[in-house]
């Protein structure tokens, strides 16, 4: 396929895709996805080989926050049945970084509900980075705590923060659609702060929340011109008590198309396999393995993921191979142009879980599967042992 031979040239030597050709990729058939699949495996394969990066998440705070997001279970006025809790500690959170790491993963996130941090706040999480640094020498730690006002960011690289992660999730145009407690601008703000202050950039997107083929391509060239280090993939999770509890626009090729469309466009960032992979693709995620080179290990914020084992049986029965704590995540021209993790000798996270109408021309909207929305109820916050 002509399309897929230019979209692995440009791949290969960091060029854009132009917009149409970026549609082009979501608007291809079923018939031709394993093409699809093997074109950007070849771009992926070009900067990051077969490692797998691996991600544990540690929900600092959860629930109860003042924001509107349309996809999040802890937003304001959610009825869906989270667990709910204020700060961790810092001995719980490290206790809790240290099941992940132990399982493998090398960049811890942590993640607390709100609109952004109070200085008070930036002071429990320095503490609780300092802790878990202490305990787990070179893990990476990203902070995912919202908005961030003037001097946060330089804070949090103070105490030992290797990356940042705030996500813009949805195109500049319907944005306005998912929330208004806040806006886009607000987001490529706080994203620009975190550069500012040295942190990894760390943003991604939501899918399967309603929007169009050109909503994915507006979004998805919004962070390739914001250059994060690392752009996580989150496929909504509808929880029911959420506003887009119905929303199940998914299939696992849709999936699939999705991703291969970031890799073209984004080919030699690390891009992370997020909220949600288990419920829209199912038994197909060994093949999303080929075009990601970063996925969460266990659970998420509110939902639980597969076990931690199985994680690892996946990547290893796929062919891929875990990255080690001594391997530099980002091919070397990122790295060394002060990016990093490697950013400093070596995101996040989705807001909570992981938005219209589906796309023209896409297959019939799938069946819902609720089955597959569990909500979390081990690991932080709870006296049960974590899912690492």
């Amino acid at each position: 396929m002509d399309l897929l031979n230019t979209l692995v040239d440009k791949g290969l030597r960091r060029e854009l895709p132009t917009r149409e050709e970026a549609l082009a990729v979501l608007a291809t058939s079923d018939d031709d996805l394993l093409e699809v699949v093997a074109a950007a495996g070849k771009v992926r394969r070009q900067w990051f080989g077969r490692r797998v990066k691996l991600n544990y998440l540690v929900n600092l705070k959860s629930g109860l926050c003042p924001e509107d997001c349309s996809y999040c279970s802890q937003r304001l006025g959610s009825k869906a049945e989270i667990l709910k809790y204020t700060w961790l500690k810092p001995d719980e959170a490290s206790k809790a970084a240290a099941a992940g790491v132990a399982g493998g993963a090398k960049r811890v996130c942590l993640v607390a509900s709100g609109r952004g941090p109070t200085d008070r706040d930036v002071d429990r999480v320095s503490e609780t980075i300092e802790a878990i640094k202490e305990q787990n020498e070179g893990v990476e730690v990203c902070a995912c705590l919202g908005l961030l006002s003037d001097g946060q960011a330089d804070r949090l690289r103070s105490a030992g923060a290797d990356a940042y992660n705030h996500n813009l999730n949805t195109s500049e145009g319907t944005y306005g659609d998912i929330t208004t407690t806040h806006t886009y601008a607000d987001r490529v703000e706080t994203v620009h702060q975190a550069q500012a202050a040295g942190l990894s950039a760390c943003s991604g997107l939501i899918a399967g929340m309603g929007e169009s083929d050109a909503d994915l391509v507006d979004v998805v060239f919004s962070l390739r011109e914001l250059d994060p280090d690392s752009v996580p993939v989150n496929f909504l999770i509808p929880f029911e008590g959420t506003p887009l509890a119905k929303e199940w626009n998914l299939t696992p090729q849709r999936c699939l198309r999705i991703l291969a469309m970031v890799r073209f466009v984004c080919p030699d960032v690390e891009v992370r396999l997020a909220g949600g992979r288990e419920v829209h693709l199912r038994s197909m995620q060994p093949l999303a393995l080929n075009l990601v080179n970063s996925i969460f290990l266990g659970d998420y914020l509110t939902s639980e993921g597969q076990a931690g084992q199985a994680d690892l049986d996946m990547i290893a029965d796929a062919g891929f191979e875990v990255e080690g704590a001594g391997t530099t995540t980002l091919p070397a021209h990122r790295a060394e142009s002060g990016g990093g993790c490697g950013s400093h000798d070596g995101g996040c996270a989705p807001c909570g879980e992981a938005p219209g109408e589906a796309a023209p021309g896409s297959p019939e909207v799938p069946a819902a599967r609720t089955d597959l929305v569990a909500v979390r109820r081990r690991g932080a916050g709870t006296d049960l042992a974590p899912n690492a």
